[in-house]
Formats: C-alpha cells, sequence, structure tokens
C-alpha cells in the first residue's frame, strides 16, 4: 500500500474541508473544486453532449474514449456525491483512466441533483441513460454499468430497473465504495472511523434526497428489498477504512445468494472513493484498472 501517498492526500484534504453548514451548491462548488485538478489519461479526446433525463429535458454528458476505443462499447459512469454533489468535472480524471484500461467508451453523466431534485429523480435519469444507449445503436451485450458512491447505488439500481421492465440487460456492473446501505444497519456504520463519510453527512444526504420519505425505499437502493436474481456479472470495490465497507460486504453475499457472479474486493487501508485519487494515489489506478478489465472481458460486441 502507498501508504506515504494516501497520507499525503489526506493531509491535502484536511486543509480544504467543506465549508462549515453550507449550502448544496457551495458544497457543489467545493467538491468540484477539489476534485477536478487531477490530470486526464493523455491523449484522451472528450465530446460533450446532451442526451434526455427522466423528465422530459436534457442532462449533460461527456463520451471520453482513447482513439484506440472500440466505438461500439460503452461504460455508462455515474458520480459520486450523496444525490446532491458531483459532476462532470469532479470524475473526468476518474472516467478517463477508466476509458484507458477498458478500451471501452465512457459516458460520464451529469444527472439531476437533489435536494432541487428528490428521490427517485436520480435513479430516473441513470435509467434513462442506458435507454438512450440502446437507442443509439449500443447493444446491452456491449455495455457497463459502473460507479462510485452514490453512483455504485444507481448503477445497481439500473440493472434491477431494467430487468424488471423487461429490457436486455447490460454486460456487467462496477459498484466502487458503493452507498447502498442507507439506514446504516451495518456493523461498519458503527464501528469504522471513516476520515470523509461521517454520521451527519449521511443523514444530510437521506434528508436532501429522501425528504421524509423512507431510505430503504426499492426506488431508493436495491440494498433492502430488489429481487437480485438474473443480474449480470458485479464486481465491488470498497477500502477498508470505510463506513460504507459493508454495503459493499454484505450486497456481495446477497449478490451470491441469488446465484449472481460477483468479486467483492476490500482493499485494505484505502478510504472512500479513493478512485478518485487517480493518478497521484498508485492503489487509485490500480482499482481502475481492475474494474476497467472486470467490465471489457464481459462485454460483446454482438448480442450474446
Amino acid at each position: 500500500m502507498s501508504v506515504q501517498q494516501l497520507e499525503a492526500i489526506l493531509q491535502m484534504a484536511a486543509q480544504n474541508p467543506p465549508p462549515p453548514q453550507a449550502s448544496p451548491e457551495q458544497l457543489r462548488a467545493w467538491f468540484d473544486a477539489s476534485n477536478s485538478q487531477m490530470p486526464l489519461a493523455q491523449g484522451l479526446p472528450i465530446q460533450s453532449l446532451r442526451i434526455p433525463d427522466a423528465a422530459g429535458g436534457s442532462m449533460a454528458a461527456e463520451l471520453l474514449g482513447t482513439p484506440q476505443a472500440d466505438t461500439r462499447k460503452l461504460i455508462i459512469y455515474y458520480h459520486a456525491g450523496g444525490f446532491v454533489f458531483g459532476s462532470l468535472a469532479s470524475h473526468r480524471a476518474l472516467c478517463s483512466y477508466l476509458a484507458q484500461f477498458s478500451g471501452s467508451h465512457v459516458l460520464n453523466v451529469d444527472y439531476r441533483l437533489a435536494p432541487e431534485h428528490p428521490s427517485p429523480a436520480a435513479h430516473d435519469d441513470a435509467l434513462a441513460a442506458y435507454h438512450w444507449a440502446l437507442a443509439n445503436g449500443y447493444a446491452a451485450s456491449a455495455i457497463a454499468l459502473a460507479g462510485d458512491s452514490a453512483g455504485g447505488n444507481l448503477a445497481l439500481s439500473t440493472a434491477v430497473r431494467a430487468r424488471n421492465q423487461g429490457l436486455p440487460l447490460p454486460a456487467a456492473i462496477v459498484a466502487l465504495s458503493p452507498a447502498l446501505d442507507l439506514a446504516s444497519e451495518g456493523e461498519s456504520h458503527r464501528t469504522v472511523d471513516d476520515p470523509f463519510i461521517t454520521r451527519e453527512l449521511m443523514g444530510f444526504f437521506n434528508a436532501m434526497y429522501v425528504p421524509g420519505g423512507d431510505v430503504r425505499a426499492p426506488t431508493v437502493t436495491p440494498f433492502y428489498s430488489a429481487e437480485l436474481q438474473g443480474l449480470p456479472p458485479v464486481q465491488l470495490q470498497v477500502g477498508g477504512r470505510e463506513r460504507l465497507r459493508d454495503d459493499a460486504v454484505t450486497m456481495a453475499a446477497r449478490l451470491k445468494a441469488a446465484g449472481v457472479e460477483v468479486e467483492c474486493t476490500v482493499w485494505d487501508g484505502m478510504v472512500h472513493c479513493w478512485q478518485l485519487f487517480a493518478p497521484a494515489l498508485d492503489e487509485a489506478l490500480e482499482s481502475l484498472e481492475q474494474a476497467g478489465r472486470f467490465m471489457a472481458a464481459r462485454q460483446r460486441t454482438a448480442p450474446a
């Protein structure tokens, strides 16, 4: 483990905490400023798009891929941010390295955010992005869904909803540090001293996205009651220093019990969404390479 790299990053992060009692707009500006400075993978063009959202409007998206990428293959990526913040800018570097390692194009999706757009807006937009991909000629067998934290929730939820609607299923799912146990029932929510995700922050996210609602509802998370049978292969990655560690570990056990092919790796010493530190942290690049290879090995350019 790159202890010195990680500790240096954590020290820098501690010097730039979120503004006290910040509004959602202030949090978004802080998060983007904190995560948009990482260098992108070299030689990787970016195409700006507008794709339909679920409310009759459109959402911004970016298509990233190396010149050698197979244009028939697509990874739809849903960013982190508790459904409240996060953007194309905050996850552009992460998506660039995922594109590099996977040999696929990556669609970085700017879904609608709470509190302006509470549940199920983000989940509806996530599914709308999958509908867009199918409508624009991508075979389901060549599509993978991926995301970190809240975006990992969206990746899994989108596959469940696609199956329930009778849509062809994507080839694979990758969820990095997924936020699934929104009621904080897992042991790690009580025992892990997480440097980034506090109980108060979890409560804030829930209040913004699910105001007065049920955080266990299947429209908010697939963790508690979703039927998992028939889902495509899933890779889960989570850090050992995460409050959300057991979200991934428990979901992996439930997926396995449902007969789903699943890989779950707990990265010793890693913190929430450490992939955002690529390329400054060796483990961030290693994680994205592992994710990219998992999806590339399962994507097929013609329906199975």
